[in-house]
């Protein structure tokens, strides 16, 4: 099975992706929060630090593109080749009404006649390969066999797959029989992507799905950062390594920020994940977001991660 990291914009960064591969590791690649390329043909500096090859060398990088207008996609596309990428990512998976609302990601779906044209152009003029990350449509799963069909049309390096529909959000499950359907009528490789959060969720998968070959984790990995390593057959999560993986992020965000408000946005987003390895997420949860400062949150995450236990076999679980 290859495994891929998933991208989750504000998260994922190179500095999680770096320490997160320097300790965990184990996926065979992994995928950049888009970059959403404009008028002015230019990424801006935190997009740029994202995908600069020397902050990509632990892992193999897809940088992901958010676009619908084929020049801006194809200006994104060749100077990430230059950068030495032989591959970008479309996302056409974005669930988030502001880029839903300007025909982007997932909201792309609902114009199927403008995505056939956006597709045309761009596989007619990227020198990289591109593959695809995509939901089942915007209102109903029922619009993915069009979809479907106008993707088939496309030499695409892959399909990633999230199983659900744009007004789904992260709601409900994902709609296993509609991928089903599409691994077996797509004629690119197929990459599965959806709620897999613990061991038993992918040995669960597995068995019902034997023939998928390519599994992409987002949530399930942010919880619980051995998740690859256990899917491999290695080791469970240890405190003492989700302190250390801990301690490691904090230190570089610290550098890395001004300030300490967005550390603590980094911090605390996070913990919206981490917190359910614990046997009480939501005492957790609380003494994370009381803290407004760098040193009380230091405070706060060091009694949790000394003083709290981990549940054995737990994993994120959506509110």
């Amino acid at each position: 099975m290859k495994l891929y990291l998933a991208p989750l914009e504000g998260i994922t960064g190179y500095v999680y992706r770096n320490i997160w591969g320097d300790m965990f590791g184990g996926a065979d690649r992994c995928f950049t929060p888009f970059l959403s390329p404009n008028q002015n043909y230019s990424f801006q500096s935190k997009e740029l630090n994202d995908v600069l090859p020397e902050h990509n060398q632990q892992m193999e990088t897809v940088p992901q593109i958010l676009a619908n207008r084929a020049d801006y996609f194809l200006w994104a596309a060749e100077e990430l080749r230059k950068m030495g990428y032989g591959e970008v990512n479309l996302n056409l998976g974005c669930p988030s009404g502001t880029v839903v609302a300007k025909q982007k990601g997932s909201g792309l779906l609902a114009y199927p006649e403008k995505l056939d044209r956006f597709l045309d152009d761009i596989f007619s003029g990227a020198k990289v390969r591109v593959s695809i990350k995509t939901r089942l449509g915007k209102e109903s799963p029922e619009e993915f066999e069009g979809l479907l069909e106008i993707f088939n049309q496309y030499p695409l390096a892959e399909l990633i797959i999230h199983p659900r529909v744009q007004k789904d959000f992260y709601g409900n499950t994902p709609d296993l029989s509609s991928f089903l359907k599409a691994q077996d009528s797509c004629s690119c490789p197929v990459c599965y992507n959806g709620d897999i959060f613990t061991l038993a969720d992918y040995q669960a998968f597995s068995e019902a799905f034997p023939e998928t070959g390519r599994l992409m984790l987002g949530r399930g990995v942010l919880a619980n950062p051995a998740l690859v390593r256990e899917i491999r057959g290695g080791d469970k999560l240890q405190k003492d390594e989700l302190r250390s993986f801990h301690d490691r992020l904090l230190a570089e965000y610290v550098r890395l920020m001004s300030g300490d408000r967005p550390v603590l946005f980094k911090m605390k987003e996070l913990w919206n994940y981490m917190a359910w390895m614990f046997t009480e997420p939501a005492k957790v949860l609380k003494k994370v977001r009381k803290t407004s400062y760098v040193k009380d949150y230091k405070a706060a995450a060091e009694e949790i991660l000394r003083g709290m236990e981990l549940a054995e076999g737990a994993g994120f679980q959506p509110s």
